[in-house]
């Protein structure tokens, strides 16, 4: 969901829950997210993901892998 804070949502959420990772959108109009951390927080994050900020409509949050590298800190990625 592009155009409604979507990316600044999540990274407010991540920094609040302590997560480790990164956010970017993509130009089909998808978001696309890592999350690094307790797996209750991580959890946690999906939940608000799914939820979004007020002006989004999402439409799903889809998993797609698990242990895909160590970060430092939370980042806004470039739009790929």
């Amino acid at each position: 969901m592009q155009g409604v804070g979507y990316r600044v949502f999540v990274e407010m959420n991540a920094d609040e829950l302590g997560l480790e990772g990164w956010v970017r959108n993509r130009r089909d109009g998808s978001v696309e997210a890592v999350f690094q951390g307790d797996d209750d927080l991580v959890a946690e994050m999906l939940r608000r993901c799914a939820e979004g900020p007020r002006a989004a409509l999402v439409d799903r949050v889809e998993t797609i892998g698990e242990g895909v590298g160590s970060f430092l800190g939370f980042e806004v990625r470039p739009t790929v």
